[in-house]
């Protein structure tokens, strides 16, 4: 049985609706971003990432609740929101002063790195649509009572954007309790969202209230040492063949500090380089620690998104009933497979995360 009950699909419009930013990114492939002279554009946010991988490797019913300037580049978003499947009758338009002002589209220029040479992300994204949006302007009584939402996803880069940022969020995960919808939070911590905010005390703060009412908490031991304030008890270092104690210690502080958790994961990356990634996961409930399959030796691609399709891969483990173990191997054979291709966003089907999950080789497949 799965350690959270979702309502029946039936009953609900959406399977996950997810509260976030959606940025513009801008990919210099082999190239570097300060001497490329050409990029290729797609859309990516921490967020939309987990509602889309669910829409398209899935085939589940996700929808985004956030905000655009309502111009050209809106549009473009719009545009390739469209072709993820994700609904969009919850995103707001603003309007657009000709300059940016007040609202603008965000901006995310990612190189994807190489051997030795890590990935670099540059955002420009002060004051985005998404970033204005108050308590108040959205309808969470449409969305999680006369529509029905089975699942809320939110994180803690949505949460950092502004105060009312986080405010929206908690006023979200409240109305999803309230209508027995299942609330997942991805920690997700981004130095450079709290830089001039305070840093990671601050962003402790914020997540602190945030994680009250939350089902299902994720990120990497990063995130939770930074974004809640639980560090890692020493070991830990990799997730192959060493002793995880660590983790299961910082999942067991974790719950104690929140009983309305139902469930805790970590992402485990050992990046040997920013091509070879050793990768897996763990989780925790109230009764068991969960070890996931080990990926050693992982080549990358490009990283970006890998956390969050390991989220989208668990939550429809969950939504689908799984125990643990195999809602957890669900995501971490997807983030896998979403870190061999460019973009934030997966390519991969559910035949090809089975294959995973079942030790299936890299042979062609005909």
């Amino acid at each position: 049985m799965s350690v959270v009950q979702p309502k029946p699909a039936e009953d609900c419009r959406f399977d996950l609706v997810a509260l976030g930013e959606v940025m513009l990114r801008f990919d210099p492939g082999d190239g570097r971003i300060a001497t490329t002279r050409s990029f290729a554009v797609s859309e990516g946010g921490g967020e939309y990432n987990v509602a889309r991988g669910l829409r398209r490797c899935f085939g589940m019913r996700t929808a985004l609740v956030s905000a655009f300037a309502d111009n050209a580049v809106g549009r473009l978003l719009e545009d390739l929101i469209l072709q993820g499947g994700v609904d969009q009758r919850h995103v707001t338009w603003l309007p657009y002063d000709g300059v940016g002002r007040s609202v603008r589209n965000g901006l995310n220029f990612v190189e994807r790195g190489f051997g030795v040479r890590a990935a670099l992300g540059v955002s420009d994204r002060g004051h985005t649509a998404a970033a204005a949006l108050q308590p108040g302007d959205v309808d969470w009584e449409r969305i999680f009572g006369r529509e029905g939402t089975r699942w809320f996803h939110c994180g803690g880069i949505f949460a950092a954007l502004a105060p009312n940022s986080a405010e929206l969020a908690l006023e979200a995960m409240t109305a999803a309790r309230r209508h027995g919808t299942i609330v997942s939070f991805d920690l997700n911590y981004r130095p450079s969202l709290w830089k001039a905010s305070g840093g990671s005390e601050a962003s402790a703060a914020t997540n602190r209230r945030l994680v009250r009412e939350v089902d299902v908490l994720t990120g990497n031991e990063e995130d939770f040492s930074a974004a809640l304030g639980f560090a890692l008890d020493g070991g830990g270092e990799s997730q192959t063949g060493l002793d995880l104690s660590a983790y299961e210690s910082l999942h067991r502080h974790v719950l104690s500090a929140y009983p309305n958790l139902a469930l805790v994961a970590t992402s485990l990356r050992d990046a040997h380089t920013a091509t070879v990634n050793d990768w897996s996961a763990v989780a925790s409930t109230r009764d068991a620690f969960v070890v996931g399959p080990a990926l050693p030796g992982l080549e990358i691609f490009d990283r970006v998104g890998g956390g969050d399709s390991f989220a989208s891969g668990l939550i429809y483990g969950l939504l689908q009933g799984k125990d643990v173990p195999t809602a957890l191997a669900y995501g971490v054979a997807h983030g896998a497979l979403a870190m061999t291709t460019p973009g934030d966003t997966s390519m991969a089907t559910l035949d090809e995360v089975e294959r995973v999950m079942g030790g299936g080789g890299a042979r062609i497949a005909r």
